[in-house]
């Protein structure tokens, strides 16, 4: 698979610090044994969760943003993997299966654009790539009846990771149409107009390409939001809005009714979450 680095488990144990007595996540999960089947393992692994990482900043740069994300899932990692494994979270659940590197289509950028707006368009043009790349290990991932889990990057993968999961849902025919809803735990609400792909509007292009079908953005804040978008959520009957102030300034409801409120949105049907570090 292009543009992917599959882990082996002394890539894993790097991350892992063994303590006499305790077992740790990193000494439990699963990883692939290697790379030319790794469709026929994954299809064969007893994991539930599939977890990967999209490290860039491409997204982010695409939609004025400065960089960062990219720097997250190693960090990431390091603590996860040194989580306990008990009965409450077990090792043998998860399979790490490794991580995206697009640091080819960001050092091409910025040794070859030659103003910021020609930037731009390039990232933006690169987000497409990603898009297709992500979409397609999710399809696989989610068609074999498992549950990926990203780690980012920017929330532009939010639009490969819905797409790919109604595609691989439905083709699994646990669905009757490439369609599922999302919960965005977030400021923003990534759902800034169809401009060119980006990290402002991957709900948009989800929406509009008919892969999401309920939205429920939580924790919304108000300062963050563009009136034209404002009035896109309150005209759209499927997507609903919950946002920081109505739960923790005018106190309308409390946080657990406000996710309450969200998961009746949902109506029992296949779900995606966002969490945003910034929510």
């Amino acid at each position: 698979m292009k543009n992917f680095e599959f882990y082996d488990k002394a890539e894993i144990l790097k991350y892992t610090k063994i303590r006499r007595f305790e077992t740790k996540l990193g000494e439990c999960v699963e990883v692939l044994v290697g790379d030319k089947n790794w469709e026929t393992e994954l299809q064969q692994s007893q994991a539930k969760f599939v977890l990967f990482g999209i490290p860039e900043d491409i997204g982010v740069k695409a939609n004025f943003g400065v960089g960062g994300a990219e720097s997250v899932w190693q960090p990431f990692l390091r603590s996860f993997l040194n989580i306990q494994s008990n009965d409450f979270l077990i090792g043998d659940e998860i399979l790490v299966l490794g991580h995206f590197n697009f640091g080819d289509l960001h050092q091409l950028i910025e040794a070859n654009a030659n103003d910021e707006e020609e930037s731009i368009n390039a990232y933006r043009h690169a987000v497409n790539a990603i898009d297709d790349a992500v979409e397609a290990l999710v399809k696989v991932i989610t068609a074999w009846g498992k549950i990926p889990i990203a780690i980012g990057g920017g929330h532009n993968n939010a639009y490969p990771m819905i797409k790919g999961s109604a595609k691989g849902l439905h083709k699994a025919g646990l669905i009757p149409l490439a369609q599922i809803n999302c919960v965005n735990l977030d400021a923003h609400s990534d759902y800034r107009p169809a401009e060119g792909r980006h990290s402002g509007n991957g709900f948009r292009y989800a929406e509009e390409d008919g892969y999401l079908q309920k939205y429920c953005i939580l924790g919304l804040h108000e300062s963050y939001l563009p009136q034209n978008v404002w009035m896109d959520i309150v005209n759209n009957p499927f997507i609903d809005c919950i946002t920081y102030e109505d739960i923790f300034i005018r106190q309308k409801r409390t946080f657990v009714q406000s996710l309450a409120e969200a998961l009746d949105f949902m109506e029992d049907q296949p779900t995606g979450i966002e969490l945003d570090l910034d929510s």
